[in-house]
């Protein structure tokens, strides 16, 4: 045996040279893979200039030293890559994404918060972007979240100040216009964190709803996080 059967650690020989070779190597690896945490998982070519311990989750189709090594974190070490297959039921951070995902069955699961044996999941997740209130007295939301969810509450921030003749704003969507908030800030840095009475279920996708009081919006943007429950199918085999 030359190597741990999980993780793939180095181990040292009998007689081997050089012995230190080997356990840093390992040491290396385990510094990488503790707390694991990678810049991104939609990297397919190396990037130069990269410093030790920095993790990739290689991406479909990669080139050049990463050829061969889809699906695998790539761990930067002395000038070179160390790779590492993923293992079912690891969880990793994506620094690009800002969440955490769950390699279950050979496929990523965001938010998983529970799974059964037969592959039903629950899954908590945030929808979110920014809004740009332009012009109008209403306005509905650029990005529409996917039906069949359980949404808990809607909370936001005024990235940039709204402007326009209205005197505050409200928040909502369909016919219930101030379900999430009303007479809220203009300001930058003003915020609403609005929950529902209720968990609120939409079977088809939805957009939230921008309204305008006393006048309408001029300008300004509004950064929107939709706070939902979706429910998994278990695996068909």
């Amino acid at each position: 045996m030359t190597e741990t059967a999980k993780l793939g650690l180095p181990l040292v020989q009998p007689s081997q040279a050089q012995k230190h070779v080997t356990v840093n190597e390992a040491l290396a690896r385990l510094d990488s893979l503790t707390q694991l945490s990678v810049l991104s998982r939609s990297v397919s070519t190396p990037p130069s200039g990269v410093a030790d311990g920095i993790c990739y989750l290689v991406a479909a189709s990669a080139t050049g030293a990463w050829t061969g090594h889809e699906g695998e974190i790539a761990i930067q070490s002395n000038n070179g890559w160390i790779f590492v297959p993923m293992v079912n039921g690891w969880r990793l951070w994506v620094a690009d994404e800002g969440q955490s995902v769950d390699w279950v069955d050979g496929a990523f699961t965001v938010g998983l918060v529970a799974r059964s044996a037969g592959g039903a999941t629950t899954q908590m997740k945030i929808w979110e972007y920014d809004q740009v209130l332009a012009s109008g007295a209403s306005i509905d939301g650029t990005d529409e979240v996917p039906g069949t969810v359980l949404v808990f509450g809607i909370t936001g921030r005024v990235m940039s100040a709204l402007s326009g003749t209205l005197s505050d704003w409200q928040l909502g969507e369909g016919a219930s216009t101030d379900r999430y908030g009303n007479g809220l800030g203009l300001g930058a840095g003003a915020w609403v964190r609005g929950l529902t009475g209720q968990p609120q279920t939409y079977y088809n996708g939805f957009r939230p709803k921008f309204t305008a009081n006393g006048g309408d919006f001029g300008g300004g943007s509004v950064r929107i996080a939709i706070h939902y429950m979706e429910l998994g199918l278990p695996s068909a085999a």
